[in-house]
């Protein structure tokens, strides 16, 4: 008896059909494209079709466009390339194309041209929507930083502290062949006034490499080593000089840039693959979320989130057009000019300063028994006591300013006699008297944030912090592998991560 025949379902690839299947019925009803496609046909593209020329030949829709990006970033598909590819063969992009195929060159200026001056408003209707739907709220927010690797080559950079070197060396060398120059024209009459080189600028240096050869011109008996100096000098210090003050003005207040995206500075990462802390051109991105959704987002070149909150609160205000009445953040934005701004703006801030969380310790109290915070204060009489009891009266004030342009001031308070004392080299560790500085604002200022961040609302608060904003973070930079912008320029970034704003709020949307 032969062996049986196993049982196949029809299969031929040929086969005709009466009524061929559609691309809505093949995709599912709760698919994240669908989520995509309906979000983006609810809000208006007016800002987007500003982009357009109402002459010349026809464009893609740039509804059609808006959907293709965004669906990528919400799939992971960031490439302009695959995009493209993915137009051609998933099912999902073809439903959100209308079976159109744009090539990635339209889709690249699409998202780096198009988009330019559109996204954010695009972004800003998404989250009102979600507001509107009851996903989230504009009102009370939690924010938080991380740094994105920028797609600048990290070899090729420019440092502050390079460019003084360099200036510092100029100067020396300038002033040394001065001196040569006053000792071989000693005798003339018409020697000129030697130059004032505490501050150089290219003006300053041609005016005294002019001078030195002016000087030097028609000696015979120069010293072979000067000459070649002063040879130098006239070659390279004027170009050397403009060069340096060209890179002093993209600099401003940063300390590096890359030279292939001059928006991006040099920051230590956190996910760096190579183990050793290296340092590499990135921004730092800000975002403030609502249930894991992003409310507001901004792009700084700022190393430090202390200095970013001033203008992502504007930020907040210029979308939605007043400022949050509830913020929570952690310590890395608890600085004085910070907790000004907030009060200043009526917002409830939920922020922690430096040593919040240490002071929380029951060791901190044993452990700095003699700092500044322990001492007795008598108001009436304008003094505090020393640990030994004697009185440290007032004795002016001491004034500072950040590098954002704000003025810290603290009130300084000195020790009568710190000499034979027996807590002398444990109260404090200065030679002479011990002084003090308490800022009063400041304090002032903790005291509110102390009881805020102790209240039950502040306790939920700190809590819902943790698992609200930080996860955003980790789904887009772990779960999505977006750990590197692929655009270069900060304002290109902005756009980038906008795309990257709407796929995580659309994604959270979805489930």
């Amino acid at each position: 008896m032969g062996r049986q025949q196993p049982t196949f379902k029809p299969y031929n690839q040929h086969q005709l059909m009466l009524l061929p299947p559609s691309l809505e019925e093949l995709i599912p009803k709760d698919h994240a494209c669908r989520v995509v496609n309906d979000v983006i046909n609810k809000i208006s593209l007016e800002p987007l079709n500003a982009a357009y020329h109402t002459t010349g030949s026809s464009s893609y829709h740039p509804q059609m466009l808006l959907k293709v990006l965004v669906y990528g970033y919400v799939s992971n598909i960031y490439s302009s390339r695959k995009l493209e590819a993915a137009c051609k063969e998933s099912i999902y992009f073809m439903f959100l194309s209308s079976m159109s195929y744009p090539d990635h060159n339209t889709i690249n200026r699409f998202r780096g041209v198009r988009l330019k001056n559109a996204l954010r408003a695009v972004f800003e209707q998404v989250v009102e929507l979600l507001a509107v739907e009851g996903f989230l709220s504009i009102e009370e927010v939690y924010t938080d930083g991380t740094k994105i690797e920028a797609s600048a080559n990290k070899y090729t950079f420019v440092w502050k502290k390079a460019i003084a070197t360099n200036k510092e060396k100029m100067k020396k060398q300038l002033a040394h062949i001065w001196e040569y120059a006053q000792s071989v024209a000693a005798s003339e009459d018409n020697l000129p006034d030697p130059p004032d080189l505490t501050t150089i600028n290219k003006e300053k240096v041609q005016q005294t490499v002019d001078k030195l050869n002016q000087v030097l011109s028609g000696k015979g008996n120069l010293d072979k080593k000067m000459r070649a100096k002063l040879g130098y000098v006239t070659k390279h210090y004027p170009a050397n000089i403009e060069r340096y003050e060209k890179q002093e003005a993209i600099l401003g207040e940063r300390n590096s840039y890359s030279k292939t995206d001059p928006d991006a500075t040099f920051m230590r990462l956190k996910e760096d693959h190579m183990k050793n802390g290296q340092l590499k051109p990135a921004y730092n991105v800000q975002i403030s979320t609502s249930n894991q959704f992003i409310v507001n987002y901004s792009i700084h070149s700022n190393t430090t989130d202390t200095n970013t909150l001033a203008e992502h609160i504007e930020q907040h205000e210029n979308s939605f057009g007043a400022a949050p009445k509830c913020i929570t953040a952690d310590a890395g934005y608890g600085s004085e000019e910070n907790y000004t701004l907030l009060e200043g703006k009526n917002v409830t801030a939920y922020v922690k300063y430096g040593l919040f969380d240490k002071r929380q310790s029951r060791n901190y109290n044993s452990k700095h028994p003699f700092s500044a915070d322990k001492l007795f204060y008598n108001a009436a009489a304008d003094h505090y006591i020393c640990p030994m009891g004697q009185k440290m009266r007032y004795v002016g004030n001491s004034r500072r300013k950040t590098v954002t342009g704000f003025e810290q001031t603290a009130r300084l308070y000195k020790a009568i006699n710190c000499q034979g004392c027996p807590l002398n080299g444990v109260c404090h560790k200065s030679k002479g008297e011990r002084i003090i500085q308490v800022n009063v604002n400041l304090e002032r200022l903790k005291k509110q944030a102390d009881e805020l961040l102790k209240s039950e609302e502040g306790i939920e608060k700190r809590k819902k912090r943790c698992f609200d904003v930080e996860p955003v973070f980790g789904n887009i930079k772990g779960n999505h592998g977006f750990r590197r912008f692929m655009l270069r320029g900060k304002q290109k970034v902005e756009i980038e991560w906008g795309l990257l704003a709407i796929a995580q709020n659309i994604r959270k949307k979805a489930a």
